[in-house]
């Protein structure tokens, strides 16, 4: 069992953290540089004791999730990042696939009469899959289920989406919210700081690009998430830099619901010569991610990449949302090499992993209303 906050305050000799630690209980921000000395000095079990302190001040024992699916339209895309193992570049796109509306609605179909509350489609970036093809897309899911919660297109689709459509970001994050998208997923943040971007991702939307989207979608009512690829090439301070970018921008709008740190996975892509993090950088990620961002009320474990148990032992350091059901439709993670690769779980099977764990399973929906509590 993990020592008390009190007893950690006290007992703590390094007087960098001690400080840290006593800024936690008085629910004081931690600086940049104090988020640096974290990642530089505390251990595993430092760390865990704030940001357990932290999640259940904010959550107690709950712990979120939601019943979702996933439309990917295509792994065809005119990006080359190193580090993806799901998409074929245009030229390759033989290898791909490409679903038409017809087949995106039909699978959307096969979950009618089920308790569903999401759908989250995001794929590669296809250049003939315009704006006008998924303002359709949107248009024909809402006209045949109202009711389900479409939460869609990351920035970097979104970027090519309005490029090619010469719509500023204002006008194409309008266009699609009118036509039924309600919110945004994370991806495509990867690292913000360009000597990091440069050299994983250079040829799509830069990060001031990624944070002017979500920063429309907020302008407009839509709440987004946010999220950060750890354990490749990047050091401390990147993800220091990364994180206060998103705090920053959630000072002025919050519209993020929750932070989502994915693990750098190494197999079938342009960066299997660099080493994944443990388990133990997992943990302690997640956990200085909590103390950090103390303006995101939500820290979500995404359990198809990380693995069922470990997103089981991430909600003792700081994590209280283990994302949904998924159903066995996304194949971006199970690609890469993933714990997972038949990520489906059902919502009995989520109930008994979070119970397992000493928390209190509450399904809820997009936007964090709880909708059933499991005791």
């Amino acid at each position: 069992m993990l020592p008390t906050l009190d007893f950690l305050i006290s007992n703590t000799t390094n007087i960098s953290l001690k400080n840290i630690a006593q800024k936690v209980k008085d629910s004081e921000r931690i600086t940049n540089d104090e988020c640096q000395i974290l990642f530089e000095q505390a251990d595993l079990p430092f760390a865990g004791v704030l940001a357990n302190y932290i999640r259940e001040k904010l959550h107690g024992n709950k712990t979120y999730f939601n019943r979702n699916f996933h439309i990917e339209p295509t792994n065809v895309c005119v990006f080359s990042c190193k580090f993806c193992s799901y998409s074929k570049l245009y030229a390759q796109k033989e290898e791909g696939w490409e679903l038409s509306i017809d087949q995106m609605l039909d699978i959307v179909k096969t979950y009618d009469n089920k308790p569903i509350t999401e759908v989250h489609i995001v794929g590669g970036v296809h250049p003939k899959m315009n704006i006008d093809y998924f303002i359709e897309l949107i248009q024909k899911i809402k006209a045949h289920r109202p009711s389900l919660h479409i939460k869609g297109f990351t920035a970097v689709e979104l970027d090519y989406m309005f490029r090619k459509a010469k719509l500023t970001i204002a006008q194409g994050m309008k266009v699609l919210n009118d036509a039924g998208l309600q919110s945004l997923p994370g991806g495509g943040a990867e690292i913000f700081h360009e000597d990091i971007r440069s050299q994983i991702c250079a040829d799509k939307v830069s990060g001031n690009g990624w944070l002017q989207i979500h920063e429309e979608a907020h302008n407009l009512g839509m709440h987004s998430n946010a999220t950060m690829l750890y354990g490749h090439i990047e050091k401390y301070e990147h993800l220091v830099h990364h994180m206060s970018q998103l705090r920053t921008l959630q000072d002025k709008t919050k519209g993020f619901n929750t932070f989502i740190p994915l693990k750098f996975r190494n197999s079938n892509n342009d960066m299997s010569h660099v080493a994944e993090s443990s388990i133990t950088e997992d943990m302690r990620l997640y956990a200085i991610a909590r103390i950090y961002l103390d303006n995101f009320p939500h820290l979500k474990a995404y359990w198809p990449m990380l693995g069922r148990q470990n997103a089981q032992l991430s909600l003792s350091f700081g994590v209280n949302d283990i994302d949904g059901t998924i159903d066995d439709t996304t194949k971006i993670y199970s690609m890469a090499g993933s714990e997972e690769q038949t990520p489906t779980m059902t919502t009995e099977e989520l109930v008994m992993l979070i119970k397992q764990a000493k928390r209190t399973p509450i399904e809820r929906d997009t936007l964090y209303n709880e909708i059933n509590i499991f005791e």
